[in-house]
């Protein structure tokens, strides 16, 4: 899980990125009354005397007079996910084990590049060696990658980032909003990962944890407890209310259930759970009422509680909140039927409305996932744009075939895994681009390369965009666009050419192996991380390429915290023993962390 994403041609995303700016950009009122500031750091000890606002709980404006439980009914028997792997041949464990070791040595090459240049910082700039502060400023690449450091075994490296955990104060940053969303994934849900991995050994990872969470909860201090998902959090300090925005994301809203279902498993305390489970209870509510009945829209009126946006999709900005769903009910033991009762719902609508077969030179039997408009008329509209950030959907898929019996949805999660390494494997750079637009097969059993379809949807394409050609042959003006936009066979626009070091391929294909235990899938994972390695590494750490459709490409100055956290973390784990976090004792959140599912 991990997103964040031109053109008269796409209009979902103009209003999608206003309103990022809109919402990164909220005003803070200046008539604040004096605020008390903190004397004391976080772990008790003096601090220096600071002119910042520290979190300080008051009183709350709408409290919570009863809490909604854990489910307590006995827990089902889940079916288990992963293969049964037969012993390894001596020759497959070198190769693997060869292909291991050069993904921790570029984890460690990146971590080393953070230590030095960027240390305590949310993020290295890998190519001027600077750093930035996107999350609050707590340290996100450290935090994030803390579960990462103990699965490859790097202990010295864990124990001082865990020291130098101890400085960072969750309770006050620079920040004029939080992202609650971010928060939760990259620093609630690392701290939880790695104290689930050390089985609790070192209590400062669960102390920060309810630290960063008590935090957050004050985010969801509204009038229908709706989470504030870019928290004006000094509002909340100074006791002023706080509303749900009326265009909130649906990937922000919805996904937050992991982390705060785990830390009331942990410490008992039900306010966590609570929150999250009012925010489902509401999904669940509105989705047989939206417009495609099983999906929810991109953008939700949070305040209102009102789901009537025409825009769908498993992508950019609704993502996790339907990855959570077997998950959630893998992590709450199968008690309650409700998330698999949401996921059988939504499930059924992707594979009507968003799943397709692109039109392949080669014939591929593959699936992309696509997005959707609806119009007034009743009318439901596909758009055949591919995402990177989509591509998680094959390893969804494949573990809710497996936990909710539903066997005839591996395939179809099989063809979405093969469908993303189709799109790294087709571009010269072997790396998929961020967002492109293919042309989509008329029968998905039954589709022959047919050239003149693909051209004429180039044509189409380039038509809404006010592209004008010099060739008056039709066909001669699409090649020509075809050789300038330097597209490949079947991709009839690219929207965003980068690879911006995003996890979603690798995921599934992590995933579909530890179902399948096909090793194909370890190859194709090798050829990704090579091409990736070859294009992304700098002297400090990797950075993001500019243009997959190149080998002569050049770089961006930025390098997520998910890098390390769940790129490179699944590229390790594809080539680890399958014992190592196993699907069937684990969960793992849309940053890749582990948390240890409870016992039955």
């Amino acid at each position: 899980m991990r997103f964040v994403r031109k053109s008269l041609i796409i209009p979902t995303f103009v209003l999608t990125v206003l309103i990022y700016l809109t919402l990164n950009n909220l005003p803070i009122p200046t008539n604040r009354p004096e605020i008390t500031i903190q004397t004391t750091s976080s772990n008790g000890k003096p601090a220096q005397k600071d002119n910042r606002v520290h979190w300080q709980k008051p009183p709350e404006k709408y409290p919570v007079t009863s809490f909604i439980p854990l489910p307590t009914d006995p827990p089902v028997k889940i079916p288990r996910i992963q293969y049964d792997f037969p012993r390894e041949h001596s020759s497959d464990r070198k190769r693997r084990e060869e292909r291991q070791a050069a993904v921790k040595e570029a984890f460690t090459h990146a971590w080393n590049g953070y230590k030095e240049h960027a240390w305590l910082k949310d993020e290295i700039a890998p190519i001027s060696g600077g750093y930035v502060n996107t999350f609050a400023g707590w340290a996100a690449t450290l935090v994030d990658a803390l579960d990462t450091l103990f699965i490859m075994g790097m202990k010295d490296e864990f124990e001082n980032a865990l020291a130098a955990l101890e400085e960072i104060d969750f309770t006050t940053t620079d920040d004029k909003d939080i992202n609650v969303f971010e928060t939760t994934i990259r620093y609630l849900g690392g701290l939880l990962a790695a104290h689930d991995l050390s089985n609790g050994k070192y209590p400062v990872l669960l102390k920060k944890a309810v630290e960063v969470a008590d935090f957050l909860y004050g985010a969801f201090d509204t009038p229908n407890r709706m989470q504030m998902s870019r928290w004006e959090w000094k509002k909340s300090v100074q006791g002023m209310p706080i509303r749900p925005a009326r265009n909130t994301l649906l990937a922000e809203l919805g996904s937050l259930s992991l982390e705060f279902t785990r830390l009331t498993q942990l410490t008992g305390d039900p306010k966590y759970f609570d929150a999250i489970q009012r925010v489902t209870d509401n999904l669940e509510r509105a989705q047989p009422k939206t417009q495609i009945p099983g999906l929810w829209p991109i953008v939700v009126d949070a305040e209102n509680l009102v789901f009537d946006d025409n825009r769908f999709t498993v992508g950019a900005m609704a993502d996790s909140t339907y990855e959570y769903l077997p998950k959630e009910h893998l992590l709450l033991g199968g008690r309650t039927k409700q998330y698999q009762r949401m996921y059988e719902a939504a499930i059924e609508a992707i594979k009507r409305h968003l799943l397709y077969r692109p039109l392949t030179k080669n014939g591929e039997d593959v699936l992309l996932s696509g997005n959707v408009h609806t119009y007034g008329s009743g009318t439901i509209s596909l758009e055949t744009q591919a995402q990177h950030l989509t591509c998680f959907i094959g390893g969804m898929v494949g573990i809710a075939a497996k936990i909710f019996e539903r066997p005839d949805e591996l395939p179809i999660a099989r063809k979405l895994v093969d469908g993303c390494i189709w799109a790294y494997d087709l571009m010269p750079t072997g790396l998929m681009p961020e967002v492109f637009y293919t042309a989509a097969c008329d029968d998905k059993d039954n589709c022959p390369w047919d050239e003149k379809k693909w051209l004429a949807e180039v044509r189409r394409l380039a038509t809404h965009r006010g592209i004008v050609g010099s060739s008056e042959d039709e066909d001669g003006y699409a090649r020509e666009l075809v050789s300038k936009a330097k597209l490949q066979p079947g991709i009839t626009l690219i929207n965003d050419a980068r690879y911006m070091l995003r996890p979603e391929a690798i995921e599934s294909v992590f995933i579909m192996y530890r179902i399948t235990g096909d090793k194909t899938l370890q190859d194709a994972a090798w050829r990704m991380f090579q091409s990736i390695e070859k294009l992304a590494r700098t002297p400090y750490a990797h950075a993001v390429v500019q243009d997959v459709r190149t080998i002569d490409t050049g770089k961006a100055d930025k390098m997520e915290s998910f890098w390390l956290a769940e790129t490179l973390k699944y590229f390790y784990l594809i080539f680890s023993e399958p014992s190592l976090v196993s699907l069937d004792e684990y969960v793992l959140n849309t940053e890749a962390h582990p948390l240890k599912r409870p016992p039955a």
